[in-house]
């Protein structure tokens, strides 16, 4: 029976200089930026924002420098991460490459995949999509139907991918396929897509929020090289599951509201006295404990650990403390949201009102994170 580890861990004293460079780059880049946009923060879309990041080394830290990355820790990503993500920064347009698919390519790809990628990527050219989910799927990516056929050269794909983040703009996927139909966990197989491919279409889909982030991808015959396939055939889900370990760990799985809770705190203070204060020590208290959590993880990966159980569980605490924070913000202040004519707190309270539902579902649902988090402690 496994138990959980979150060592304590501390960043070391080292990165405070980064800490400064990124605040002041960022005051200077958000500084005309609204509240409401900044709230978006790891959903925002801004290619010029990240090619501006990746001139600065602050996309692939982590990744050998021969495929464009900086060799540096997993303490310094985290550093930058967290200033993004605190000040609102619109990193949406290379975070998928950065936080996951580059290292999935760097544990699985070929030689010819990294090169292709990564150093794109790490110079905020290149925008990569996860072509996981399914309809009528649910949660269960065992139960993926889209189909890669083997061909003369390749695969030929048909099948419909849901729910991609930001497909329409990106420039490749790594996609989930099933190559053996007979077999489930063993039938499936990890693909890097070109989303330039004769027969793909892609659908955007208009969340709640009024944004289009999210997308229908369909797949009609379309072929994919044999050189585009990742690491071997059937080895798909134990490669997803890796790769989930970095989705549901980072400064994002606590930070989502944060820019709420700073503009909470502002119109408390606006309306003075001393009402408010024991529920934001309180949720204070909850963000100090999810990133000494959230730490501990990234020190595990500092050292070359597998923290997925670890991650699962700060994926779901998180996210719960984020679907709170609009909750107790209207409590607390009786405010009613306003989307597009009201201050910065109402339009921040609005934005996140709406979109904080989904929190709980990209990453994994509750449902399947307790299912992994039992699993691991022998309940199940």
């Amino acid at each position: 029976m496994q138990t959980f580890r979150f060592d304590l861990c501390e960043l070391p004293e080292e990165t405070r200089g980064l800490r400064q460079e990124v605040r002041d780059f960022l005051a200077e880049e958000l500084k005309d930026i609204p509240a409401v946009t900044r709230a978006q923060t790891w959903m925002g879309f801004d290619a010029d924002f990240s090619a501006k990041m990746g001139a600065r080394g602050w996309i692939g830290m982590r990744w050998p420098k021969q495929y464009g990355g900086h060799e540096r820790s997993a303490f310094d990503r985290y550093v930058v991460l967290e200033e993004m993500l605190a000040a609102g920064a619109p990193v949406g347009a290379h975070w998928i490459g950065d936080r996951q698919s580059g290292p999935l390519l760097l544990r699985f790809g070929t030689e010819e995949q990294r090169q292709l990628i990564l150093p794109k990527v790490a110079r905020g050219e290149c925008y990569l999509c996860i072509g996981m989910s399914e309809p009528d799927s649910g949660s269960d990516l065992a139960a993926t139907r889209t189909r890669a056929e083997k061909v003369e050269g390749g695969y030929r794909v048909n099948g419909t991918k849901l729910w991609t983040s930001n497909a329409h703009k990106a420039h490749y996927m790594i996609a989930l396929f099933r190559t053996d139909p007979e077999k489930k966990h063993d039938g499936l197989t990890q693909f890097l897509v070109d989303l330039k491919s004769p027969g793909i279409t892609i659908r955007p889909i208009k969340d709640l929020a009024g944004n289009s982030h999210f997308n229908e991808v369909v797949f009609e015959d379309v072929f994919v090289p044999d050189a585009m396939l990742v690491g071997s055939e059937g080895t798909g889900w134990a490669q997803v599951s890796a790769e989930l370990a970095f989705e549901r760990s980072g400064p994002e799985r606590y930070l989502s509201s944060y820019l709420l809770m700073k503009e909470l705190v502002r119109e408390l203070q606006r309306k003075g006295g001393a009402e408010g204060a024991k529920e934001i020590g309180r949720l204070v208290a909850h963000l100090v404990t999810l990133r000494q959590m959230s730490l501990s993880v990234a020190g595990m990966l500092d050292k070359g650990e597998n923290p997925a159980l670890e991650a699962s569980v700060v994926k779901d605490l998180g996210t719960g403390f984020e679907q709170d924070m609009p909750v107790k913000a209207h409590e607390l202040i009786g405010a009613e949201p306003t989307l597009g004519t009201g201050d910065d707190f109402t339009e921040v309270l609005a934005y996140l009102t709406q979109t904080v539902p989904s929190f709980s579902l990209r990453g994994g649902t509750r449902e399947i994170l307790r299912g992994i988090i039992a699993r691991g402690l022998g309940l199940r």
